[in-house]
């Protein structure tokens, strides 16, 4: 009876931990203000159907960067916003850019349901990967804004990468 009490629990927690994708921001304007250019807001319309309600993903957890109040480093949330309304999430904006133990943190606690968006600077995506628990991660590629790489528990490889497919874009 303990050993199929002990089964039970090592099957639900294996169950409850989500999936963790983690994607670069929309494209930025040629002028490097702040916000997304044209493609970007493409980009941000586009993960609407890539992650969406009917999609293989099972979002339930949005994360973006912390951004700053005069708009800069606000891409990662306007990139994943229009995905947030249509799932009825709020994208949590409570790790700063630079703060990859806060985002481990965030993934190590989540008790929710569905699995784990990350949309952050591509700078910093192999760091968070590392931080949760992936081991050699290569840099995301700078001249690439459709990769979405897949970190599925127990966290140690990101064993999937895949492009968004957005039509005009990738």
């Amino acid at each position: 009876m303990k050993y199929f009490a002990a089964v039970l629990a090592l099957a639900a927690s294996a169950v409850c931990d989500p999936t963790v994708y983690l994607i670069r921001h929309g494209e930025k304007p040629d002028d490097e203000g702040i916000g997304l250019s044209p493609q970007g807001v493409q980009r941000a319309q586009c993960l609407r159907s890539v992650f969406g309600a009917g999609s293989q993903y099972n979002i339930g957890h949005i994360m973006a960067q912390e951004y700053k109040a005069s708009g800069k480093r606000k891409r990662p949330y306007d990139t994943v916003l229009p995905l947030a309304n249509d799932l009825g999430l709020t994208v949590d904006v409570s790790c700063d850019r630079d703060d990859e133990k806060c985002v481990a943190d965030v993934v190590d606690d989540y008790k929710g349901s569905g699995n784990i968006l990350i949309c952050w600077e591509h700078d910093a995506l192999n760091n968070i990967a590392e931080e949760i628990g992936a081991h050699d991660v290569k840099n995301y590629p700078d001249d690439s804004f459709d990769l979405i790489w897949t970190q599925p528990p127990p966290y140690k490889d990101i064993t999937d990468t895949t492009s968004e497919n957005c039509p005009g874009l990738d």
